[in-house]
């Protein structure tokens, strides 16, 4: 009986090791990355994604990907670098409406376009900072720590897309405005800028393009 047992053991652990080995190779989408591996950082209340939206459902490679822009309240992507051609689904009316329709939320399964309260936790310079840092090796980056955890996540500098398929970007010599970064909220057309004064949020035009960090629903 003790050599069958262990007989049976060997092949339920083989079996088991197989099932998990399996799983977890379905369960990454073409970049590699899992939408469910994505844990996420605490900062100021609020858990936030460690990466950018990419495509409609995934996440960008790393932190430092830009991922893709999104007119707001629209599931469709569109490339954050060089232009466009063809403009195909690209709506450049004012969209109406009060709060980003779930249906219409690219963020992956468990994730969601944060409301305006929420990217203001982000700005809440009481209880998070903000400094320019590198990461990888590459510039562009925020970096927002919590003060009473030191929790911390970096967002890219990106700029925006607007009507006329021109892409806005940082500009390292600019030391006026300096609009650097430029994210959605699913509040009724308010966005969080990062500028080299600061982090701030505003109502935009919603037929502009901006990246978005989501939140845990």
């Amino acid at each position: 009986m003790k050599r069958k047992f262990s007989f049976f053991s060997f092949w339920l652990l083989l079996a088991l090791g197989a099932a998990t080995l399996m799983f977890n190779s379905c369960s990454k989408d073409d970049s590699g990355n899992s939408s469910s591996s994505e844990q996420g950082v605490v900062i100021n209340g609020v858990k936030w994604a460690t990466r950018n939206v990419d495509k409609p459902g995934t996440f960008a490679a790393n932190p430092e990907s830009a991922g893709m822009f999104y007119q707001w309240n629209s599931k469709k992507a569109w490339a954050t670098t060089g232009n466009v051609t063809g403009w195909t689904g690209w709506d450049d009316s004012d969209p109406v409406g009060g709060e980003w329709e779930k249906a219409n939320d690219p963020s992956p399964a468990g994730w969601r376009v944060p409301t305006l309260d929420e990217l203001l936790t982000l700005c809440d310079t009481n209880k998070v900072s903000h400094e320019r840092t590198i990461q990888n090796s590459k510039t562009g980056m925020i970096k927002f720590t919590d003060k009473a955890t030191g929790n911390s996540i970096i967002l890219p500098i990106v700029g925006y897309r607007d009507d006329w398929n021109y892409i806005y970007i940082y500009d390292e010599t600019d030391t006026e405005d300096g609009i650097i970064g430029c994210y959605w909220s699913s509040t009724s057309q308010y966005w969080m800028y990062l500028s080299i004064h600061g982090c701030y949020c505003a109502e935009t035009d919603g037929f502009v393009g901006l990246c978005i960090r989501p939140v845990a629903e």
